[in-house]
């Protein structure tokens, strides 16, 4: 049976556990099946150490080797511009779908009064809670200049992605003007490194079904459906949204700029939005982002190794859908409608927050902290809005970084096509030819 059947086999099993072990204990009081998937649950958080692990040394040694191996660095920043280009055109796009979806549906006008209150009530301190960790989190300018690391052995024992990133790229580029002898031995080893990470890959993988059931089984027993029906509509608005981002956007995508079959590459990259979904974290399912980019989808490393750490960091395009759709939720709930004007500052606001936001946990609501201070009138506490979604955040928090990551896999095969490579994938209705 191959890995990405036991995953979508665990995740089902997990599901079916999690919401039996639920309405087990909500109906009889018996809450021995929720505590045993409780139990379990550490099995899945001990594999999301190990994926984790691998990150740095695998980000770092693919970036190192591709900049080195690049010869005109001048491509480096060419690939870098059409990925934050594309980026931000895609982020823009699925702002702009919550926005279109939560004026048609209005979820806000559908709130009932006992469950507004029972929100409120619930999760009120942690909305507060929240709203003091973005306070506290860096702006724009200073997350541009944070990336340039005092200490780079700090950052990489921190995990912090984008000063990795640019330490990388600049030792690559160095290594790339050493001497051809003194380059080749560098490159060698640190290719070594790379492979050997490649290896640990394999090995954590073979876990993942194990790790599934006991994440998702641990998350449904908790919490259940239930908290879904006090916020049915708003829920059905963020998943038909996202449904939609990956439905139109990215198959638009696929085949006009990077002239693929959408459905060849879809089947080809699956196992990853699961891991994702599983895990909630862009980070954390980047080893398997960037294998399955290269062996699956056939990007090169040079490509993979900067668009994907990138996307990871800065690309949310899940993550921004969410926020429109929350926001006008909360607008409708909180202040009633929101003006033209307002939406489109919404756009702008939530597509350059994302960046702005990059590293940061709990990143999807602190991004929504930012555009609720934008959007909403200054009189409205934006702690009493996040309590109105809090309760619902986990699961679309798992589907909107299914989401992100697609969109990750997406921008590298469509850079990689603008840059010439031949992709393992089929193409989309005519031979894909290079590009000039």
């Amino acid at each position: 049976m191959k890995l990405h059947t036991k995953i979508t086999l665990a995740l089902i099993l997990g599901a079916v556990a999690g919401v039996a072990a639920h309405l087990l204990a909500s109906a009889t009081g018996q809450t021995w099946l929720r505590d045993a998937l409780v139990w379990i649950e550490p099995i899945g958080n001990a594999w999301i150490r190990l994926i984790t692990m691998v990150v740095v040394p695998l980000v770092m040694a693919s970036l190192i080797v591709g900049t080195a191996s690049l010869g005109d660095i001048t491509k480096l920043g060419r690939i870098g511009g059409k990925t934050v280009a594309y980026y931000l055109c895609t982020t823009a796009v699925a702002v702009s779908i919550g926005l279109l979806l939560s004026n048609l549906l209005a979820p806000g006008s559908h709130m009932d009064p006992t469950a507004l209150q029972n929100l409120r009530s619930t999760y009120i301190a942690e909305g507060a809670s929240r709203v003091r960790m973005a306070q506290q989190t860096p702006g724009l300018k200073d997350v541009i200049l944070d990336m340039i690391p005092r200490n780079p052995i700090q950052a990489m024992a921190s995990g912090d992605m984008l000063p990795i990133i640019f330490f990388s790229i600049f030792f690559g580029a160095a290594v790339s003007v050493l001497p051809g002898e003194r380059r080749d031995g560098v490159i060698k080893f640190v290719d070594g490194v790379n492979e050997a990470a490649m290896v640990m890959v394999h090995w954590i993988m073979e876990l993942a079904p194990y790790a599934v059931f006991a994440l998702i089984g641990a998350v449904l027993a908790r919490f259940g459906a239930d908290v879904l029906k006090s916020l049915l509509v708003y829920s059905v608005t963020v998943l038909l949204g996202l449904a939609l981002h990956v439905g139109i956007t990215y198959p638009a995508a696929l085949r006009f700029l990077a002239r693929v079959s959408p459905v060849d590459f879809f089947r080809r990259v699956r196992e990853v939005p699961l891991i994702a979904f599983s895990t909630s974290s862009s980070n954390a399912t980047l080893p398997v982002t960037m294998e399955t980019a290269e062996e699956e989808v056939g990007v090169s490393p040079e490509v993979s190794s900067f668009v994907l750490p990138l996307g990871a960091t800065i690309n949310m395009d899940g993550t921004a859908l969410y926020q429109a759709v929350a926001t006008m939720f909360i607008a409708q709930v909180l202040v009633g409608h929101l003006s033209l004007a307002a939406q489109l500052g919404i756009v702008a606001t939530a597509t350059l927050a994302s960046i702005g936001a990059a590293g940061v946990p709990s990143a999807g609501i602190i991004i929504l902290i930012v555009v609720l201070k934008q959007a909403l009138p200054a009189s409205v506490d934006p702690a009493a809005g996040i309590a109105l979604i809090l309760g619902v955040d986990r699961i679309l928090d798992m589907c909107r970084t299914a989401v992100n990551v697609t969109g990750d896999l997406t921008a590298a095969t469509v850079v990689a096509r603008s840059e010439g490579e031949t992709l393992k994938v089929r193409s989309g209705g005519r031979r894909a030819r290079p590009a000039a």
